[in-house]
């Protein structure tokens, strides 16, 4: 009810001033900025932004905004498939810090799509027969012979044997290694 008021009351208002203007001797015209600087002030009062939430939130909007989204969808496929947006996309995806954090976003999606792929026998079985085609094992092969994937096995086993988790796990296979052997030593003289 109240919003009602309030719109009947700006109505009341541009038409008061529509007339108070013809009246000034405008010729009839309407001084649009003094009637858009009215309506503007109307909308900053709090009756006047609790006037439009409520309009916002009445059943209605909701039902008119919810009919609107799918041409909203149609807009937005629209625009992302046409030439212009293949054009700004391309240039985009260029941008090496905006792939970037692209892909550090779409990280955890691939790596949960790759996990699920592993576990499917029917993915498995097709990456099982592309493994087996002559092709892809030569270049397989290729690749492990090439000198930059030995760079990076070395860097790779080097990095690991620094490691201090990989020190204490050695050790402690040395440790239990040795004490294996004492055991061996004593089982040996005992018989």
């Amino acid at each position: 009810m109240k919003v009602k008021n309030i719109l009947l009351l700006l109505l009341i208002m541009v038409f008061l001033t529509s007339c108070g203007a013809a009246e000034s001797g405008n010729g009839g015209q309407v001084d649009y900025e003094q009637t858009k600087k009215m309506v503007v002030d109307i909308l900053k009062t709090d009756e006047g932004k609790k006037a439009i939430k409520e309009v916002m939130t009445g059943d209605e909007m909701k039902e008119s905004l919810v009919m609107d989204q799918q041409v909203v969808t149609d807009t937005i496929q629209q625009t992302l498939t046409s030439e212009k947006a293949t054009e700004f996309w391309k240039k985009t995806y260029n941008d090496k810090k905006f792939a970037q954090g692209v892909a550090k976003h779409m990280k955890s999606e691939n790596e949960k799509l790759l996990k699920d792929l592993m576990n499917d026998p029917e993915y498995r079985s097709m990456m099982i027969e592309v493994f087996k085609e002559p092709e892809i094992q030569k270049e397989m092969a290729d690749a492990l012979k090439s000198q930059e994937y030995r760079e990076h096995l070395q860097k790779v086993i080097t990095e690991t044997i620094d490691s201090p988790l990989y020190k204490v796990k050695m050790q402690e296979l040395l440790l239990k290694t040795v004490e294996d052997m004492k055991e061996a030593e004593k089982s040996k003289k005992k018989e």
